[in-house]
């Protein structure tokens, strides 16, 4: 190794930039949520614990969107269901 870099043009931050549709923060989440996340993700033999997490919010958000009426014929779908 040399004794001295030049780090002079060096400049902070990622080496690759993000794709623009993800945005970087800090955030705190309880322990045990993150370790159910890992979890899941060595269940399935690898992938991103941040990724799953990403989409369970993602899918929590489109579900509150539904319209009342459609979420009111599911409910009942499943109710009848369980009656048979």
């Amino acid at each position: 190794m040399k004794a001295k870099y030049d780090f002079s043009k060096g400049k902070r931050g990622a080496v690759l930039p993000s794709s623009g549709k993800k945005v970087r923060i800090t955030i705190r989440i309880d322990r045990d949520i993150i370790d159910w996340f890992r979890s899941k993700v060595e269940e399935q033999g690898g992938g991103n614990y941040q990724t799953m997490l990403n989409d369970a919010l993602r899918i929590y958000m489109e579900r509150q969107e539904k319209p009342l009426e459609e979420v009111l014929r599911r409910v009942v779908r499943e109710e009848l269901q369980a009656t048979q």
